[in-house]
């Protein structure tokens, strides 16, 4: 189980910005062998951080679409990333055929710059890409469509629930495309605050993870009411627990 578990760092973001090493060391103690960081143009110490915690860093989020750059990509590689992430892209973007598609191509143009760096991109939703729907269909689901084969999804199963879709439903129409998924629990409203640890709120979590498998599973907190560290262990413990039921 425990390489299919991953944790975003955006969740533990002030303990990270306050000692890195330390909070680094911390995760690996809670039994985590992967992270996924954020940011990394602008945390050159993940590099020896990453080392000297005895973790892997498979995905990372960095914004592609219009801000990809040979730089950005070599440093990826540095930190051992296979697949980078944009993590969010705005609203306005999200309404029209016309407008998913050229977003679209925007990344897939990401792809073919990354492909020479021995990279991979993909997509990271919020709740907009599915509360848009165009002709009847998500405008996630739209995207997807026009994405180029090599870009892949994850899919944030929180924000979809929060958008109004089944996450469930969701990946079953998405298939093979998604290759990460961020799992979170809560009633999935609109208020980060709202979130608490895996296998403590309502989320149909076990159904989540059965639709895709194989996917890489990130715990993140977009924030909560309690301690994200306390929660992030909670989920770590919830999820290796279930694991003979997925």
């Amino acid at each position: 189980m425990n390489d299919q578990l991953s944790v975003q760092l955006y969740t533990v973001r002030e303990a990270l910005d306050a000692d890195m090493a330390g909070t680094l060391r911390r995760l690996a103690d809670i039994g985590f062998t992967q992270v996924e960081p954020y940011g990394i143009a602008d945390r050159p110490a993940l590099v020896q951080g990453l080392a000297e915690a005895g973790l892997a860093a498979p995905t990372a989020h960095a914004h592609l679409v219009g801000e990809a750059t040979p730089e950005l990509f070599r440093l990826a590689r540095e930190l051992g990333v296979a697949t980078l992430i944009d993590p969010f892209t705005p609203v306005a973007r999200w309404q029209t055929r016309e407008d998913v598609a050229a977003l679209a191509a925007e990344l897939n143009a990401a792809a073919q710059v990354a492909a020479d760096h021995g990279l991979r991109v993909g997509y990271h939703n919020h709740e907009h890409e599915l509360e848009s729907v165009i002709d009847g269909v998500t405008a996630l689901e739209v995207f997807a469509e026009h994405l180029d084969d090599a870009v892949v999804l994850e899919v944030d199963t929180y924000w979809v629930a929060a958008g109004g879709q089944d996450p469930v439903a969701l990946l079953h129409r998405l298939g093979d495309r998604v290759t990460a998924l961020h799992i979170k629990d809560g009633p999935a409203t609109k208020d980060p605050v709202d979130q608490v640890a895996v296998g403590a709120g309502s989320m149909p979590v076990l159904e989540i993870l059965r639709a895709a498998p194989d996917a890489l599973r990130v715990i993140e907190l977009d924030d909560s009411r309690g301690d994200r560290f306390a929660a992030v262990s909670d989920s770590h413990v919830w999820l290796t627990a279930h694991a003979g039921a997925v």
